[in-house]
């Protein structure tokens, strides 16, 4: 039976950034991974300024800004009547750490894949399904996986680390039950192309609000990624209506984009993602901790998630790994990680509720297309508000650094990892 000493079961942000830091404490990490390389649409592709202070604490910020990416410096909303107003000015943050990195995702993990790829202790097993948790004696003492060919195996652990997401496995596996918040929306994402004309600074978030629907463009390079926020529930009924209809509901939101909907092929196209907010009441049994998504599903709104997965993972790090070399993870280590990261999932997740209520409820009940005139004045005309929005979304409550075991000053050559020619020949950005 194969055997290492941490399991991470998910290659998303949390897995692969936990994965590199374990791996230069010396702790021997095997990072599972279901799918053959990281190129999914629509995930989050946003590095916050916390994650990108931590990359030059790695010695990384070289390569890292060697990276196609652009630079999103505020966000703005659109009002009728009132112009253009920023609930967010990333540029009064102190530099170099004023802005927010817009990449898309698999760049970014190809990117933590091929650094960890150099530590002798890391291992990355793509096409690697957990399928469920292996217990000794009431513990939990590794996973059990399913490779693409159809193959099953088991891996035996010290420790067992979830990051596989909102809908993890694992946590169900280990009798983990989260509490659920109410979402009034869904969002469906899509592509627009860029013209040639509009090239020049890429990087930006455009919302538009109508009655009872609303949507928000993310610029990159070449094509505008999309997202219709609509009300929960309506996944059914918005297909059946027809790729036109959505179309005309495009064309209404932004009537700038209308002459590039036909893009939208079919309904195929539409990704949809069902919004969750969710939080484990225990984020841990003995020898399996849960962080990340399968911790803590974030709203997308203000788009923090990806920031809150990478911290926990730091945290668990910091917190983990001598114990992990000792051979002694305790309950109470794994409760020491929760404690830490459970204050900062509270406050963003507060703070995401109350927007809920504030914009998306009412507007999504048909009893308003504009964020509420309070909520405007307070950020418009209050200071400490207007210092505190760019900073919660860039850094969030107690922001991690990297740990001293995992710092380095000079990069060196290391092998790509796995999918890292199958996306460079498939050009899909």
């Amino acid at each position: 039976m194969e055997r290492t000493v941490c399991a991470v079961v998910g290659g998303g942000p949390a897995g692969m950034m936990l994965g590199l830091l374990l791996a230069r404490a010396g702790v021997k990490v095997t990072v599972l991974e279901k799918h053959g390389d990281f190129l999914r649409d629509f995930r989050g592709d946003t590095v916050h300024a916390s994650t990108i202070r931590l990359i030059d604490e790695l010695g990384l910020g070289d390569s890292f800004h060697q990276l196609p990416q652009s630079r999103l410096n505020n966000v703005a909303i659109p009002i009728p009547g009132a112009g253009l107003v920023t609930f967010g000015d990333f540029a009064s943050l102190k530099p170099p750490y004023n802005y927010i990195a817009m990449m898309p995702q698999w760049d970014f993990l190809n990117f933590l894949a091929t650094e960890a790829a150099r530590e002798p202790t890391f291992t990355l097993l793509m096409q690697h399904e957990a399928t469920s948790l292996m217990f000794d004696g009431g513990r939990v003492a590794g996973v059990r996986y399913r490779t693409l060919d159809g193959r099953e195996g088991a891996l035996r652990a010290d420790l067992v680390v979830a990051t596989d997401g909102r809908h993890s496995v694992l946590r169900r596996a280990a009798g983990l039950k989260p509490r659920n918040y109410p979402v009034p929306f869904d969002t469906w994402w899509f592509r627009l192309p860029r013209h040639a004309s509009e090239k020049g600074a890429v990087a930006g978030i455009v919302p538009a609000f109508r009655d009872r629907e609303a949507m928000i463009a993310l610029f990159r390079d070449d094509y505008y990624q999309m997202g219709y926020l609509g009300p929960k529930g309506e996944d059914a009924r918005i297909r059946a209506e027809g790729v036109e209809r959505f179309r005309e509901r495009v064309s209404g939101l932004r009537p700038d984009l209308a002459d590039r909907v036909d893009s939208i092929r079919s309904m195929e196209d539409l990704h949809w993602l069902d919004v969750r907010l969710d939080r484990l009441r225990r984020w841990y049994v003995d020898g399996l901790l849960c962080i990340g998504d399968a911790a803590h599903a974030m709203s997308p709104v203000g788009g923090v998630g990806i920031n809150l997965a990478i911290q926990d993972a730091v945290a668990a790090a910091g917190r983990l790994a001598p114990a992990l070399l000792r051979g002694d993870v305790s309950v109470q280590d794994l409760a020491g990680v929760e404690r830490r990261r459970r204050m900062p999932t509270v406050v963003v997740q507060t703070v995401q509720r109350m927007l809920h209520r504030a914009v998306f409820v009412p507007l999504f009940a048909g009893r308003r297309t504009e964020p509420p005139r309070a909520l405007l004045f307070v950020v418009r005309h209050a200071p400490m508000v207007r210092r505190l929005m760019p900073r919660l979304i860039s850094f969030g409550p107690r922001p991690e650094h990297a740990p001293s075991f995992a710092r380095r000053v000079q990069p060196q050559p290391a092998a790509k990892p796995p999918g890292w020619a199958r996306r460079h020949k498939s050009g899909n950005h």
